[in-house]
């Protein structure tokens, strides 16, 4: 592979305390779900190399006396992944308020992505899924739900994300536009056509 095939994605992962943004990126860089809670990230940098992708990754805290470093990831940011904790409603509620400090801090072709996290939970689940799919209609952003415990998802999201850079980057006249959220679809029609869920 060459190296102007590698593609290299800012990434910020923002939303409430406890929604699993940490675990999320574990999960996508290592593989593995590390049970336990994490301490309140300020700001950890990941950096992920993933075939053809290079990933610089921002993960950061929840908590409102952080919430004005989170602002200076902002302006920098290729793509936010915006998470709530499908098992709790007020993380979910906030969501809103997460979208508006969003569109006033980033840039405006900033790509955006829903993620309702902890799928697995389905016994303890207090927003349904057609809840998340409604929002992201609302904001015209893509919607998925994941688990960084099971690992459904979790590459889709950065491979979405990714490759609607990539064709951003390439602007070829003649080449369809790609679609991130036909892309969304046609990948998880695949996996669920060879599974169960």
């Amino acid at each position: 592979m060459n190296v102007t095939d590698i593609l290299t994605l800012q990434t910020i992962l923002v939303g409430d305390s406890g929604v699993g943004k940490t675990s999320l990126l574990v999960q996508f860089d290592q593989g593995k779900f590390i049970p336990g809670s994490f301490s309140a990230t300020v700001g950890i940098g990941f950096t992920v190399s993933h075939h053809w992708l290079y990933c610089s990754i921002w993960d950061t805290a929840g908590q409102e006396r952080f919430r004005s470093v989170t602002h200076a990831y902002y302006r920098d940011a290729q793509a936010l992944l915006l998470l709530y904790d499908i098992t709790s409603k007020s993380s979910f509620d906030n969501t809103r308020a997460w979208l508006t400090e969003i569109h006033e801090y980033a840039q405006n072709d900033v790509v955006i992505m829903l993620l309702g996290n902890k799928s697995d939970m389905i016994s303890s689940r207090m927003v349904r899924r057609d809840e998340g799919e409604r929002l992201a209609r609302e904001y015209g952003v893509p919607f998925m739900e994941t688990s960084a415990k099971t690992g459904v998802n979790v590459d889709l999201v950065f491979k979405a994300v990714a490759k609607e850079l990539k064709h951003r980057a390439a602007q070829l006249p003649n080449e369809p536009k790609f679609h991130i959220h036909e892309f969304i679809q046609t990948q998880k029609k695949e996996s669920s056509c060879c599974s169960f869920l």
